[in-house]
């Protein structure tokens, strides 16, 4: 072996070492990739996934049926995705512990409702092509805002 290959022969088998220990970690499921148990959510984000559950049950409850959730991408994420008799539905699920500062809903704000379309214009030919034959539907934003005594479910709540 000569002295000049070496260095590209050893990084050469730590890059492939790299590249199996990677395919081994994605060949698992998310919630055993690591230590084999379920996700370690913090209090914040139990309540939020606890929101995201009822708010779903209450959707499909009216008849909407829920297509994806959580979907991410540099953009942002959509908690909910739904159909409503034809019309693709991006939901923001919002909870809030206490109504002071306008409650769960005006926390959707002109920055989140802007990272919220730039996000559901990445999916829409994604979810035209998966649930719609191609043909880009009709598309909607709600708002299910949960709070303690209280869920609201605001249709069409900001336009693109």
């Amino acid at each position: 072996m000569d002295d000049e290959t070496l260095p590209y022969q050893l990084a050469r088998a730590a890059q492939q070492k790299t590249i199996r220990a990677r395919r081994r970690k994605q060949a698992l499921p998310p919630t055993t990739a690591a230590t084999g148990t379920e996700p370690q959510w913090s209090p914040s984000q139990k309540t939020g996934r606890r929101a995201e559950e009822l708010a779903c049950q209450y959707l499909q409850a009216r008849g909407l049926v829920v297509l994806a959730r959580n979907l991410h991408s540099k953009t942002g994420e959509i908690d909910l995705i739904a159909n409503d008799h034809g019309i693709l539905v991006f939901i923001e699920v919002r909870h809030r512990c206490s109504r002071r500062y306008g409650g769960a809903a005006a926390s959707v704000n002109r920055d989140k409702q802007q990272r919220l379309t730039r996000t559901a214009q990445y999916f829409l030919p994604m979810l035209a092509r998966r649930f719609f034959r191609g043909r880009v539907p009709a598309c909607r934003f709600d708002v299910v805002a949960v709070e303690p005594l209280s869920l609201s479910w605001i249709r069409g709540a900001f336009g693109e």
